[in-house]
């Protein structure tokens, strides 16, 4: 006589299995797998912390805060280094067990490089090394070309290039040099009847971008434009001041903070469509295409010329098109603020080199607008550019996942290990640069790039390889412009009330602003 039903039997032996392979299954990806990783690590000479079980232990990051606090709490008036110190976990790793070393996220570990051959290799073979996956908030703010993999990226890519195409880029000087004056002859108000005033430069050098961003992107739609980047400000603050949007189940809980950024997310992809509609509509009607970056990517796309319900499309979607119109905004307008502000704050401490490059732009441009043909001849002034990049890049560091096992350089890295390239550490490396690499010195870059680094792969600000960031020239366009008239039109110095304190918020700004005085020419 049977005691239960067959159906009964074979539940009771699944919960059974299910009861005995869940305790495993959490054992080996919690302790047995993470310690395989760590043995398989310092087996090859690297050291770091030991794996623990604080998974969720918030006290390192609790640590690293203090860390930044108390620094900043002592870095007050006018900086003796031109070099930054930027304490995160990476760079404490780096400082504690040297540059073979690694680090942990939760489970995975993370391995430092900062060997130029392997930072070749990384940057080389894409494949391999995949750009980790975003968390479901950063999503909101960069899903686009620079979170893109494979054959989505390449296809993205392609129909991307011809916006950047120094053809196109000549066309929108224009809009540089306007937003520029706009902003000069605010400053020019400000004057005192001495012809000098003392101002936080930061907030303007950040509408200047946002501004150029919005003309060179939208051209005729560039009110509503305007309102997307004040849409896209809130979002990125609510990010940066969500405490816990890394932990991988806080997004899952329904807060205030997330219900917003859905709505703002919304009201922006709402106002990018209506855009992008009426472009198409326009495009369709035979109307010649803005030349502004939007146009030229709607141009470029096939999708757009294809019938409408073609589900097998070669071209970008409407939605993939609005991610990529975000990026325009963050990428355009971050990276370049936050290079005019450090090479203003440096300027501003090394008179001499920007007396250098005055003459240089009084040399080529006179009092006239620049223009392109002057704007490469401008040798100074790019070196300049490149020494401020190197000391302050935009990003501090780029993080890769592996995977699959491989060979990178002499290390055994296995599937699932994420690599980490520090940036700043790379840039202010004594063994790479010399013992003045801490010091703001241009003239290494007076034979350019390959020269200043022996032709090694330790000089990247914008990434280095296929994945190199498709705006560096618009970037480094817009910037020479801007400075070219700035030195047109003022001297500048720091002001003794500057608080030198670089912080990363999204990418390495003044934590307390650039507050420098003005000196009309």
């Amino acid at each position: 006589m049977e005691l239960f039903p067959p159906s009964t039997t074979m539940m009771m032996v699944f919960l059974s299995v299910t009861l005995a392979v869940i305790p495993w299954y959490l054992l080996n990806k919690l302790w047995f797998k993470p310690k395989k990783f760590e043995q398989l690590l310092i087996s090859q000479g690297l050291h770091g912390d030991p794996y623990n079980l604080s998974l969720f232990d918030n006290s390192k990051q609790n640590h690293m805060m203090k860390m930044q606090h108390e620094a900043k709490s002592k870095s007050i008036g006018l900086f003796k280094e031109p070099a930054p110190s930027i304490f995160s976990l990476v760079h404490q790793t780096v400082h504690k067990y040297g540059k073979n070393s690694f680090l942990w996220e939760g489970t995975t570990p993370k391995v430092v490089i900062t060997d130029p051959e392997q930072i070749k290799q990384v940057f080389n073979i894409i494949e391999d090394f995949p750009k980790p996956k975003l968390s479901p908030l950063a999503k909101y703010l960069s899903n686009g070309l620079i979170q893109h993999e494979g054959d989505k990226w390449a296809k993205h890519r392609k129909i991307i290039n011809p916006a950047f195409h120094i053809e196109k880029l000549k066309g929108m000087l224009p809009a540089f040099s306007h937003s520029c004056e706009e902003m000069i002859s605010k400053w020019k108000e400000l004057l005192s009847s001495d012809g000098t005033c003392e101002i936080d430069v930061w907030p303007f050098l950040q509408n200047l971008t946002r501004d150029v961003i919005s003309r060179t992107a939208f051209g005729s739609s560039y009110d509503e434009g305007t309102k997307i980047f004040e849409l896209l400000k809130r979002q990125g603050f609510l990010l940066m001041t969500t405490r816990y949007a890394n932990n991988p189940l806080w997004w899952l809980l329904p807060t205030t903070t997330k219900r917003r950024m859905k709505e703002i997310d919304r009201d922006i992809s709402v106002s990018l469509a209506g855009i992008i509609e009426k472009r198409v509509k326009s495009l369709k009607n035979g109307e010649t295409a803005n030349d502004d970056l939007l146009g030229i990517l709607l141009q470029s796309n096939p999708a757009e010329n294809q019938e409408h319900g073609n589900s097998k499309s070669i071209g970008m979607t409407t939605e993939e098109v609005i991610d990529e119109c975000k990026l325009f905004y963050h990428a355009g307008q971050e990276t370049t603020s936050v290079l005019l502000v450090w090479t203003m704050v440096l300027l501003g401490r090394y008179p001499e080199w920007q007396a250098r490059a005055r003459e240089e732009v009084l040399q080529v441009f006179g009092n006239r607008k620049p223009n392109f043909g002057g704007l490469n001849q401008l040798k100074i002034v790019t070196m300049i550019l490149y020494e401020v990049l190197r000391l302050y890049p935009p990003a501090v560091y780029f993080n890769r996942v592996i995977r699959k096992d491989l060979k990178l350089g002499n290390l055994f890295l296995s599937k699932g290990t994420q690599v980490s390239l520090p940036i700043l550490l790379i840039h202010q490396d004594h063994d790479i640069w010399g013992d003045d690499a801490k010091e703001f010195k241009p003239e290494r870059f007076a034979e350019g790039i390959a020269k200043a680094t022996k032709g090694r792969v330790c000089y990247f600000p914008f990434g280095w390889g296929p994945r190199t960031c498709i705006g560096q020239n618009f970037s480094l366009l817009e910037a020479k412009i801007v400075i070219s008239l700035l030195l047109q039109n003022f001297s500048f110095e720091l002001s003794p009330t500057y608080v030198h304190v670089p912080t990363t918020v999204l990418t390495l700004q003044p934590k307390h602003g650039a507050t420098i005085i003005l000196h009309k020419l």
